[in-house]
């Protein structure tokens, strides 16, 4: 019988199909061998890639003997002896919760110190799609938690900017506080912007800490701060609340500018001012320098004092109004006396003109302020900056002072000036006077102005804290009386408990004497009187009760002022602890 060659193939032919099979079998082998060291590392057998391994293993002809034997001789049960670990503990009295706790917080130490981001990213490779587990991880607050300490260790990890996603796609887009989480993806920025302006916007609690949060997320980059004070810009056109969204975006801008940042063209491109390219242009370059020149305050005295000035809202910019009182009320600071009635006009003008819009067309200025505000900001500045001015000229002074300071721009202006002043190293040391006349003009600006409390107790902390070494520890303790006496004027123009929180804080901290808190606590009680709101008590009570303070103050008899505030208290409220 005849066969025909083709029926069996050529000689080559055949030697390539050899050819292929040593290659198979060599690939193979490759796979059963990285296979093999997965399954010789410890407890493989929890991994969730095992299933996937265990499929490559079998496919390239793998045996099924050598996966148990390294599968069972590797498995230390880690996993299962930490809950046996942690039944145990339960068993001896601790709270399940505790025990939930103490591991996850162990657990996420040791993955901030092993996680490597280049397996994160080769999960999605090996994968091929999202984990299961990754979806229910995000599902419990300490994971999702985990991922944004991470986030801000690794930005450029792709498994966690896609985490964070599915976090935000979740609905826990307001948890994302974090700069690097929220600002990689403009979806997930989006969304944690609004919430964060909706959160500060309510002002409930912690607003100076979310205030902070939100401006270091929107000044992350230029592309971030852009968004959001577009976004900013067009939610103050509106009637209700646009206020309250244009001070956080003049707040957003002065944080951009106290890091280094200059800003003050965006916000003027988003504004009304492009309509006026003089203003702009004048603007725009002090607000870039960050100081005050005669060129641009004659530019912008011209504009306001035609008959059709810009609107006064162009020149109400916190940070342009700030380099007013550096230049008016800072001590050492010298003007032009050719132009200082120009600088005058320009803030007068800014604090004291009102505007009447209806429909986006001004309807009328109002100037009837313009001149007594001008005329006070010019007597103070004359009387504050004037060279070789001492403390009796100045006590002699105070009446037109105190008048002046019912303007709040002069208010703000002597605060300044007050906060330059005694800061001098050498200032309480040449002061002879008990109380010194920059600190009696604190208690008038607290007594006028229920909006600088919270600027007149940073700096009263500010100098209680400073160490005085110039004076020895008698006339410290004077000074800290005296600071502290302002505190108390403070507290009863109604600025109550934020003194009374940080004395509590003295307190608690230790780090303070405590024959001055006594002395705190006696004068508080010289100028109260009930009802007492809630709050107040359980903030001063336990400053009260507390033994190195009530035990020496105390005395016998019903009468005392300790002893009828803590009867008040335990009649009128209920107490905790």
């Amino acid at each position: 019988m005849d066969l025909d060659q083709d029926d069996f193939g050529s000689a080559a032919e055949w030697g390539d199909q050899q050819e292929e099979g040593y290659a198979q079998g060599e690939k193979d082998a490759q796979v059963q061998q990285e296979c093999l060291q997965k399954f010789s590392t410890r407890d493989y057998i929890m991994e969730p890639s095992i299933f996937n391994t265990l499929m490559r293993y079998f496919q390239a002809g793998g045996s099924p003997e050598e996966v148990i034997r390294l599968l069972s001789d590797n498995y230390t049960a880690v996993a299962q002896t930490i809950n046996l670990l942690a039944q145990w503990l339960i068993q001896t009295g601790l709270e399940p919760v505790q025990v939930q706790q103490t591991v996850e917080n162990h657990l996420k130490t040791l993955l901030m110190k092993q996680f490597d981001p280049r397996k994160a990213d080769s999960i999605f490779t090996e994968e091929g799609e999202t984990p299961a587990w990754l979806e229910q991880m995000i599902a419990h607050p300490t994971w999702r938690d985990l991922v944004y300490q991470l986030t801000e260790a690794h930005p450029d990890c792709l498994m966690l900017n896609f985490t964070v996603k599915l976090i935000s796609d979740a609905g826990y887009h307001g948890e994302i506080t974090g700069v690097a989480a929220a600002c990689q993806q403009l979806e997930v920025f989006s969304k944690v912007l609004c919430t964060s302006l909706a959160t500060l916007l309510d002002g409930e609690d912690n607003l100076a800490e979310n205030l902070r949060q939100f401006a270091t997320m929107v000044c992350h980059g230029e592309h971030t701060y852009l968004v959001a004070q577009v976004l900013m810009s067009v939610l103050a056109q509106e009637g209700q609340g646009g206020w309250a969204v244009r001070r956080i975006a003049q707040e957003v801008q002065h944080f951009a500018q106290e890091r280094g940042r200059d800003a003050s063209r965006i916000s003027l491109a988003l504004g009304t001012a492009a309509s006026y390219p003089q203003l702009c242009q004048a603007l725009g370059a002090m607000l870039s320098k960050g100081a005050l020149n005669p060129a641009d305050i004659t530019v912008l005295f011209n504009l306001f004092t035609s008959v059709d000035p810009p609107p006064v809202e162009l020149i109400r910019v916190p940070a342009f109004l700030g380099l007013f009182m550096d230049s008016l009320f800072k001590p050492g600071a010298r003007i032009n006396p050719d132009h200082k009635h120009k600088y005058i006009h320009i803030l007068a003008y800014a604090v004291s003109v009102v505007e009447t819009w209806k429909k986006d067309r001004r309807v009328s200025v109002n100037q009837d302020e313009l001149k007594s505000t001008a005329k006070a900001v010019e007597t103070v500045h004359s009387l504050c900056c004037a060279e070789n001015k001492g403390a009796s000229e100045l006590v002699a002074e105070l009446s037109t002072l105190y008048k002046c300071i019912r303007f709040p721009v002069v208010a703000m202006g002597v605060l300044k000036w007050v906060d330059w002043s005694v800061s001098e190293p050498k200032y309480f040391q040449l002061q002879t006077r008990c109380t010194p006349v920059h600190l009696v003009l604190l208690d008038q600006i607290s007594t006028c102005h229920q909006l600088l409390h919270p600027q007149v107790l940073q700096l009263l902390v500010k100098l209680l804290e400073t160490q005085h070494s110039q004076l020895d520890a008698m006339e410290q303790l004077e000074l800290k009386k005296t600071l502290l006496d302002r505190m108390v004027h403070l507290l009863s123009q109604g600025y109550v408990l934020p003194v009374v929180t940080y004395i509590r804080t003295c307190l608690e901290k230790g780090d303070t004497d405590i024959s001055l808190i006594r002395y705190f606590v006696t004068e508080v009680l010289d100028v109260i009187a009930p009802p007492y709101t809630s709050d107040f008590v359980q903030l001063f009570l336990p400053i009260l009760e507390n033994d190195s303070i009530a035990g020496t103050i105390k005395t016998e008899g019903e009468q005392h002022p300790v002893t009828e505030f803590i009867a008040h208290c335990q009649s009128n409220f209920m107490l905790v602890g």
